[in-house]
């Protein structure tokens, strides 16, 4: 892992004594997904994503679904599903332009974190598709760094539920209130579910 570290990393562990330590804990870094990783990753129902534009200006995104919905495929490779969302596709229309992204699972009721950087791809065709409810496309990620993050500074939650909008095998999927209300009526996607009056709305 040594070789990811610029020379403002190297000052700033060279400032507070840590270029040792950030050495010996860069050699827990690795490019394979193993069965711990495997299965900690399968797990999740949820992730955050960084991603970059050609710019440099970076974008946070919070990924959500039902547990096991990111799939490792092989040993580099990992995939999910995109759902619909704002529209707006600030994280996916980068991945179009860099395909650089980073990773952060969290566990919150085990406190346990993973982090996995890798190259990003977006298949609107891909097979798995058909295999997620109401997937936009799938983003597929090839491992270039994966390792284990410091628990402490997690917060420990529960569960209490899981989003009601994540689309379900044989479940309508309800509309996002934000959706209502006439300021978007014009502008939604002919196939958006909120054009459907006779759907559910809940509060989002």
């Amino acid at each position: 892992m040594a070789d990811i570290f610029h020379d403002e990393n190297r000052a700033l562990q060279d400032r507070f004594d840590t270029r040792g330590l950030a050495d010996r804990v860069g050699d827990l870094t690795h490019d394979v997904i193993g069965p711990n990783d495997r299965a900690f990753i399968e797990h999740m129902d949820m992730f955050f994503i960084a991603t970059v534009d050609e710019r440099g200006h970076a974008q946070c995104s919070y990924k959500g679904g039902e547990p096991g919905f990111v799939r490792v495929i092989d040993e580099r490779t990992i995939a999910f599903p995109n759902y619909d969302g704002n529209g707006m596709y600030l994280s996916m229309g980068n991945v179009l332009q860099t395909s650089q992204v980073g990773l952060l699972l969290v566990d919150f009721e085990n406190q346990h974190r993973m982090r996995l950087n890798g190259e990003a791809t977006i298949d609107f065709n891909d097979p798995l598709k058909q295999e997620w409810p109401e997937a936009q496309f799938i983003v597929r990620v090839k491992a270039r760094e994966i390792f284990p993050n410091c628990p402490r500074y997690i917060h420990r939650m529960q569960l209490v539920e899981r989003s009601k909008f994540v689309p379900k095998e044989a479940c309508e999927t309800p509309v996002p209130s934000w959706k209502t209300g006439g300021w978007v009526d014009d502008v939604l996607p002919a196939s958006d579910i909120a054009r459907d009056p006779a759907r559910e709305v809940l509060d989002c």
